[in-house]
């Protein structure tokens, strides 16, 4: 059930999930099938497994500071419709969110999930990656490039203190040096899955 797959991987990255936060979820799951994949924002066969896939997935980044407050900003490069930016604001309503995607297109889509979520703390910012200079305290990122392309990105961008959370694989463990690899247990999202994460001094 959706519900199951956003509360175990709420569970896991740490997260209390608020009804209310649970009911925004779904309801951005839906906006996915229904406005995004038509758009072209996410492939056409992903609407099956839109929640688990991508919802539930986005949630897990949040691992980055389990155990820990959340932090006051966080920067999700290449966001494409929002994710994991988008599911990671409306867990966390009091962190600014800033979503960089460099295709207008997309930011667009991203701009109105936001608006029919009724999301007030997230920015959308038309604007290449490499281009992004200003520090967070947590930068994410989900399938946008080759970890090891996007390390020396993360090692500009992740203040001191802070932590870059990259999407691995849910294939095989990834092995990218200068990452911690963190395993999701199966149970979470259905099937295997892992994180990269970089913590900076």
């Amino acid at each position: 059930m959706v519900e199951h797959a956003l509360t175990r991987a709420a569970a896991f990255a740490g997260i209390e999930l608020a009804e209310q936060a649970e009911v925004i979820l779904t309801t951005y799951a839906a906006w996915l099938r229904e406005e995004a994949i038509p758009a072209g924002g996410l492939g056409p066969g992903e609407g099956p497994a839109v929640e688990r896939r991508h919802v539930a997935d986005s949630l897990t980044f949040a691992v980055g500071w389990r155990g820990t407050r959340p932090p006051d900003t966080i920067v999700d490069l290449g966001s494409g419709v929002g994710l994991p930016g988008i599911p990671l604001a409306i867990t966390h309503p009091t962190t600014q969110v800033v979503l960089v995607e460099r295709s207008g297109r997309r930011a667009r889509l991203a701009r109105r999930a936001c608006r029919v979520l009724g999301l007030e703390n997230i920015e959308v910012i038309e604007e290449d990656l490499c281009r992004r200079r200003r520090p967070a305290e947590a930068v994410v990122a989900r399938g946008v490039m080759p970890p090891a392309a996007l390390l020396p990105v993360l090692r500009r961008l992740v203040a001191p203190g802070g932590v870059g959370v990259v999407g691995g694989s849910h294939r095989s463990e990834p092995r990218v040096v200068g990452y911690r690899v963190v395993p999701i247990p199966a149970e979470v999202l259905d099937q295997p899955a892992w994180l990269l994460m970089m913590a900076r001094p």
